[in-house]
């Protein structure tokens, strides 16, 4: 019986030739499939559940099984079509270089293993902090696995560095338009529900600055310790950022760390837009940035940015015995001593190969384009009786609902419709369009950072809710 994992040269390269022609039909033909793709977990185990077999099966076999029932039971966040949650747009450099890094299984912890992994891993976290106008010398980072990671390394940070061991009145602040990452990496660090400031945001759903302040100048007069601000530049639900500046001042008047959740939104500084809207994003102590996100990168690669390099050492650091001889100088950075992961995969070769491929000007462009196109959605939008933009184009976010100018409908009938509307969408598996709620109403969410998304994408995907909520109206006639 064979104890080895070996197969034929032949056999590994006809084997890998099939699957880079899958990938790359996948990113050729894309658009002639659909995005949605749903079944329930009976349905799956129906396809899946079994023990796992004592003997093999042939490559193949096992290969045209994962085609017909894993990949097509997947949604396509990389669809142009896909404009719900966060999409993943994703590029092929990127795609192959991951094969790259796990091909060769690199281990990116430490410098003596993987030192050229280490040092791509420098270059381009400098790029990054170049980009936010952090200091590169000083400033440092590291790559995780997204942002949820990305904000838990940041607050561990914070608050070793603001409240050393004794944490007990420490305060944390955030808006009620952070992202949810924020909130569970709070909880994991051991704070109680007591020690958490959530702020009411204002009408254009922004950190309430007046509230924000009432709050610290409460809990001085109590006796806590206010330690850390959470702002947000591109909140999930609206695209909206947070007043940096604002908020930046306030931190250094209080000695506040200020950390800044752009796992969405900082991308757009590559942007003439985004930037003038991201402005003061380089005050922050710390910055969460997902280039998984809008830098286009496959799943998965967070990244968090820092201020002093030494605060991410000083904080993560352990020298267990069998780590001893693999130290490096003081600029042989081992990244496992940045953050939570020992053993860490290699991602930073991805950003590395699509940016020198590319070109940051294509990066860009895709941002910029992502922009005027969300723009050119709002004013398509205002021109029509039926469509009422309820948080405008802002970061490539928009939110918007059915309300007919000719009918009369109450704001219960309008959350029903809507919601509606957004579920035969889904249902008809054309477009990924889900609802949130904004004002306490339901509304229509569009991301659209996808560099393949067309305003014909768009307006076949409003004409569809256009014939679905006319059904529905007619169905409530009956």
């Amino acid at each position: 019986m064979d104890s080895h994992f070996d197969l034929s040269v032949k056999e590994m390269k006809d084997y890998g030739y099939k699957i880079v022609d899958i990938i790359v039909s996948h990113f050729s033909d894309i658009e002639k499939k659909k995005p949605v793709m749903k079944a329930s977990r009976e349905e799956m185990d129906v396809v899946f559940l079994q023990e796992a077999p004592e003997n093999g099966t042939s490559a193949d076999e096992v290969l045209n099984f994962v085609m017909k029932n894993v990949i097509p039971n997947s949604a396509l966040s990389s669809h142009p079509k896909s404009f719900s949650f966060v999409p993943g747009p994703s590029n092929f450099i990127s795609t192959m270089a991951d094969s790259l890094a796990t091909g060769f299984n690199i281990f990116s912890g430490g410098w003596i293993i993987s030192p050229a992994a280490a040092e791509l891993e420098i270059v381009t976290i400098n790029w990054l902090l170049k980009m936010f106008n952090f200091p590169v010398r000083k400033g440092g980072g590291i790559f995780t696995s997204g942002g949820s990671m990305a904000n838990l390394t940041a607050l561990t940070t914070a608050r070793r560095i603001k409240c050393g061991e004794d944490f007990s009145k420490a305060i944390i602040y955030l808006s009620d338009q952070a992202h949810s990452s924020n909130i569970k990496a709070i909880r994991v660090l051991g704070f109680k529900k007591e020690q958490i400031r959530i702020i009411p945001t204002d009408i254009e759903f922004k950190f309430s600055i007046n509230k924000l302040k009432n709050e610290i100048a409460k809990d001085r007069l109590n006796g806590k310790q206010p330690f850390c601000i959470i702002a947000t530049a591109g909140t999930t639900n609206t695209g909206t950022v947070d007043p940096l500046d604002t908020i930046a001042d306030i931190c250094e008047k209080e000695n506040l760390w200020m950390h800044i959740d752009g796992a969405y939104g900082a991308a757009a500084i590559l942007s003439k837009k985004g930037s003038r809207i991201l402005r003061g994003i380089e005050r922050a102590d710390s910055l969460t940035v997902d280039p998984h996100k809008w830098f286009f990168q496959p799943y998965e690669i967070g990244c968090l940015l820092v201020k002093d390099k030494s605060w991410l050492s000083n904080t993560f650091s352990e020298k267990p015995e069998y780590l001893r001889d693999i130290e490096g100088n003081e600029s042989e950075i081992n990244f496992y001593d940045y953050g939570i992961q020992l053993t860490r995969r290699f991602r930073a070769l991805k950003l590395y190969m699509s940016i020198k491929t590319y070109g940051l000007n294509t990066f860009k462009k895709a941002i910029s384009y992502n922009i005027d196109l969300t723009e050119e959605t709002e004013d398509l939008l205002r021109k029509s009786k039926n469509w009422e933009i309820v948080s405008p184009a802002t970061l490539a976010i928009i939110n918007f609902r059915y309300n007919p100018l000719d009918i009369q409908l109450s704001e219960k009938e309008l959350d029903t419709l809507n919601q509606e509307i957004s579920s035969r969408v889904v249902a008809s598996k054309e477009s990924f369009l889900v609802t949130t709620v904004l004002q306490n109403q339901v509304v229509i969410r569009m991301c659209l950072i996808n560099p393949k998304t067309t305003i014909k994408h768009i307006k076949d995907t409003l004409n569809q809710c256009d014939v679905f909520a006319k059904e529905v109206l007619l169905e409530w006639d009956k």
